[in-house]
């Protein structure tokens, strides 16, 4: 089996009856983790939560769950465009060590949503959660970069979109760490598969519509903006030579 696709909903049944017919056809399997009570749509397979779950521990039950080569972490309200899927995939199997792979993303009203990032840096982490991000620059360009037109390396990709990983990289970092609440587990898998020498790509000949809500970056003091910080706080303590990388 090539390509298993995981979709964590969190009660997004309006926004799966839209994402799965697009996604369903692209791939050779197909399994919605229900993390809240909701109606999926028939015929697909779903495990459904007892209790609520963080992201990560729904990513791992998800990929103990499939069997594919690839699996592909797709949000319930990202979909993709025809072709999109088989399109990583092209890539994937054209360089063994990429290990992360994502399309290029665009909001429903059609503006580049940057998916590929830099990993967090002291002042620029500080410049994007505090009032000043309201300047935009100098860091918004260096953290988001510009939209690509060929494939390009980057440090990690957005995991909230749609990425395709790798399973035996995911078997060799032992998965992503579910220790995150929410928030940074997609910026700590990437920066542990960095450093066991995988490669992160997008791919641009590959296109997803994202309808993504940004809620920590619409609003300086959230439960969420906690959760992010709370999420930042174990990537240091878990990779504290984050502290010296301005």
């Amino acid at each position: 089996m090539k390509v298993s696709a995981v979709v964590v909903s969190h009660g997004h049944a309006a926004e799966l009856r839209r994402s799965l017919p697009a996604l369903a056809p692209q791939v050779d399997e197909l399994l919605v983790i229900a993390n809240l009570p909701e109606t999926a749509p028939e015929g697909v397979r779903v495990i459904r939560n007892e209790r609520p779950l963080p992201l990560a521990a729904n990513v791992n039950a998800g990929i103990a769950a499939t069997a594919g080569e690839y699996v592909l972490l797709a949000n319930p309200d990202a979909v993709p465009e025809p072709g999109a899927v088989t399109t990583l995939v092209a890539f994937a199997d054209a360089h063994p060590r990429a290990g992360l792979v994502g399309p290029l993303v665009f909001w429903p009203d059609g503006r580049w949503q940057p998916s590929l990032r830099r990993f967090p840096t002291v002042l620029g982490t500080i410049w994007r959660r505090t009032p000043l991000r309201l300047l935009r620059r100098p860091y918004e360009q260096a953290h988001y970069g510009t939209r690509p037109s060929e494939p390009v390396q980057g440090d990690w990709l957005l995991g909230g979109a749609c990425l395709l990983m790798r399973r035996t990289m995911l078997e060799e970092l032992g998965g992503w760490d579910a220790g995150y609440r929410h928030y940074v587990e997609d910026i700590d898998v990437a920066y542990r598969a960095a450093r066991a020498g995988w490669e992160r790509w997008l791919v641009p000949g590959a296109v997803v519509t994202h309808d993504y809500a940004a809620v920590i970056d619409k609003r300086f003091l959230s439960q969420h903006t906690l959760w992010h910080l709370r999420g930042m706080a174990r990537f240091l303590r878990k990779h504290p030579e984050r502290m010296r990388a301005l």
